[in-house]
């Protein structure tokens, strides 16, 4: 079996939320409602919030099968992907079928921005845990960090964001992504914490950029200054950092080909031990591969915050 065989499928990867998360691509690669400047897979090429099949039920389901039958199983199953996954039609039945398939919870990560429909409200009921985002406190800053599609304000977002935590019976966490300079100062976590009041997750995670941003100028807020500004919220509060992923035992490791490191590198830049540890690989067979792939075009290195990531050399599209 070859990664060739999932279109929709990937990693697991490792997530510093989730643990080994088992990600689920919905839509085209960069097909989403935002076009945020700390974006890792760099700028969206088609904003919109038209709806569609993108990806049908009954194929991804076929690839889920075929690829937890593999083992280990992750942690988690993630809608996620390459763009905002509720702009698929079929996600709501697609939740449902995969909790007939395995016991393995379901998370959706989400921007938020159609939680104020109710087709979508309804269509997110069945998961286990949906994880939107806050990462402005105002109009003005939410189209200067999100730069939402035109028919979306911030209003309706927030407004959307606390109806759908009411009804929803699974757990929510709610991730506020910071920028220094920006979001990342005390008059402006202030505002974010009067909308978290009214939102009410079950948690709030506090976040900020680590990986190669889509904007040179998004810049990312420092440890010391998140634990500050984490005692201005309300509620349970957690910081998101980069963490030591642990190892696989021997026995779990697996061969794993170039086409999947490259499905994987395509959604997300990873440094070798997150690849190791996703994918479930020696740490220095990754980075042979790397070595080779990066000679030949496919793989690029990318520094951001002190640390090395790689990342595919063009979009998931041009995997064959």
């Amino acid at each position: 079996m070859t990664q060739n065989e999932f279109h929709h499928v990937y990693g697991p990867v490792p997530s510093k939320r989730l643990g080994r998360s088992l990600g689920v691509d919905l839509v085209p690669f960069k097909m989403c409602s935002y076009d945020c400047v700390y974006c890792q897979l760099g700028k969206t090429t088609n904003k919109t919030v038209e709806r569609k099949n993108y990806a049908p039920v009954e194929d991804v389901l076929e690839e889920l099968q075929r690829k937890l039958s593999l083992g280990p199983f992750p942690d988690y199953i993630s809608l996620a992907g390459s763009g905002e996954p509720t702009l698929n039609l079929g996600i709501g039945h697609l939740i449902r079928r995969i909790k007939q398939l395995t016991e393995i919870p379901v998370a959706v990560f989400t921007n938020g921005s159609l939680l104020w429909l109710p087709e979508i409200k309804e269509a997110l009921m069945d998961a286990d845990l949906v994880l939107p985002s806050l990462d402005a406190g105002d109009e003005i800053l939410f189209r200067y960090v999100n730069r939402p599609h035109p028919s979306i304000s911030f209003e309706k977002m927030v407004q959307g964001t606390a109806e759908f935590t009411k009804e929803f019976s699974g757990t929510l966490w709610l991730e506020v992504f910071l920028l220094g300079g920006v979001t990342g100062v005390p008059s402006e976590m202030k505002k974010i914490a009067a909308l978290i009041e009214q939102i009410n997750p079950n948690l709030v995670q506090l976040n900020t950029v680590s990986r190669p941003p889509a904007e040179d100028f998004a810049f990312a807020v420092t440890p010391e200054i998140m634990e500050e500004l984490k005692k201005l919220l309300p509620g349970k509060v957690e910081l998101i950092v980069e963490q030591s992923h642990a190892k696989l035992p021997a026995s779990q490791q697996q061969e794993t080909d170039d086409l999947e490191i490259l499905a994987l590198l395509s959604r997300r830049p990873c440094t070798v031990h997150g690849i190791s540890t996703g994918l479930g690989m020696n740490p220095g067979e990754v980075a042979k591969r790397l070595h080779c792939l990066n000679q030949r075009g496919d793989v690029i290195v990318v520094r951001s915050n002190d640390m090395v990531f790689y990342q595919k050399a063009g979009p998931l599209s041009q995997i064959k």
